[in-house]
């Protein structure tokens, strides 16, 4: 009886800390979903911007390139200040930053001003998830990691979804500003579920005593940084190249009225998050890599159909298995870039891999919009994919893999040549 009673606080303690840790995973989610959201509204007002800054199109899809090319700027700034301070209070504070600058989008009334408030926008929203998915991956349990690798990552489409489903309501009635302004509920809920979630167990016992620290960590690490910066920027190009054009691309090459547009990509939206939840817990019982090369070859054989159908149906059916595999691959990054990261610098190290690999892929709108003037819209979307497809499963069939890595007690840290 002694021992039961004696074991009760211990019980309440662990439930307390479960508890806790559930705000700081309900943080990582709510936040990404959140950035993900105040980029994608953009794409599907190009039309409605271009007319109300008098300038082309192409200028408007040019903002979106800036917001990609900024957010390394704010992976390294809030990924310093994550592994150096803290990560809990780094989060906070680069949710409120890309959240006042996405409401300021709304305030534009000029091109210029837009311009500048996008590429701002970039710094907030790099900064967010190399701290956003190492909060949360540290306060996962080891074996649930890949499901909520999983759930953070469905953040991405599920923003996109709900940024279709804001195009279909609240832009009819309110217009664009809204389309930006209505994400601020959201962000005071997500501040208040990062203020309520504990500080990461993992950064308490591992946090760099000095920003030189941070420095000479990545250097030691750079052959596996290399590694990890090309096979992001080729997984970025994926997710971007078969997202951000597609709704112009229904409207330009199959004259699908604006309203058809964006109840096909929430349809598709919903696929995708359905992919990503799914990949990433699959991941947990086939491997890492493994769960991320049958998505992508997934994604290899729907390009026919997804390319080049000729029906509404047809195009439906394969945008909805596209995003099912891009959204699979990526629901195991995550876990799979947290695993291979340091722990003293896991915050810069995953976030700066992750938002370098954003800046290099970064034309990837621009290149796509271009080819689609030598050889075509339907040609230019399916021969720009299907290679990055290819050269993604060789990295991936030949990469590392660590699998179940404990964040904490850790005597070595990763290098590029870590196994499964």
């Amino acid at each position: 009886m002694a021992l039961s009673v004696s074991g009760i606080p211990q019980q309440r303690e662990e439930a307390a800390e479960q508890v806790s840790n559930r705000y700081a995973i309900a943080a990582g989610i709510l936040g990404w979903t959140l950035d993900a959201y105040n980029f994608f509204v953009l794409i599907f007002i190009v039309d409605i911007l271009a007319l109300r800054f008098a300038v082309s199109k192409s200028a408007i899809i040019l903002t979106l390139g800036f917001t990609l090319a900024l957010r390394p700027v704010g992976a390294l700034a809030f990924g310093m200040l994550a592994d150096r301070y803290s990560r809990r209070k780094s989060l906070i504070l680069v949710i409120i930053c890309f959240s006042v600058l996405g409401i300021l989008s709304g305030l534009s009334t000029n091109y210029m001003t837009f311009l500048v408030l996008r590429a701002l926008y970039g710094i907030g929203m790099g900064g967010f998830w190399g701290v956003g998915a190492s909060f949360t991956m540290e306060a996962s349990k080891t074996k649930l990691r890949g499901l909520y690798s999983g759930l953070l990552q469905a953040g991405y489409p599920l923003g996109y979804l709900l940024a279709a489903i804001a195009a279909r309501t609240l832009l009819p009635i309110w217009g664009w500003r809204a389309m930006f302004w209505s994400a601020l509920c959201p962000a005071l809920i997500t501040i208040y579920a990062a203020y309520r979630a504990p500080e990461s167990a993992s950064w308490k016992e591992h946090h760099v005593s000095s920003l030189g620290q941070i420095f000479r960590s990545v250097w030691d690490h750079r052959k596996a940084f290399v590694y990890l910066v090309i096979t992001l920027s080729l997984m970025v190009c994926l997710a971007h190249g078969t997202q951000d054009l597609y709704p112009d691309f229904l409207k330009s090459v199959h004259n699908f009225a604006p309203n058809v547009v964006s109840n096909l990509a929430i349809i598709y939206s919903i696929g995708g998050i359905c992919g990503t939840i799914s990949g990433g817990h699959i991941s947990e019982h086939v491997g890492r890599r493994r769960g991320i090369i049958v998505a992508l070859v997934l994604c290899l054989l729907v390009i026919p159909a997804w390319a080049f159908g000729r029906s509404a149906a047809v195009l439906t059916v394969a945008a909805v298995i596209m995003q099912v595999g891009v959204q699979s691959a990526w629901g195991v990054m995550p876990a799979h870039l947290n695993e291979l990261s340091p722990n003293v610098i896991r915050s810069l190290f995953a976030g700066l891999v992750y938002q370098l690999g954003v800046l290099f892929a970064s034309p990837t709108n621009s290149i796509e919009y271009a080819l689609r003037g030598i050889m075509g819209y339907k040609w230019a979307i399916a021969t720009f994919e299907a290679a990055i497809l290819v050269v993604l499963i060789f990295l991936f069939a030949f990469g590392p893999e660590r699998k179940g890595r404990s964040f904490k007690n850790e005597a070595t840290e990763i290098g590029v040549a870590g196994a499964e």
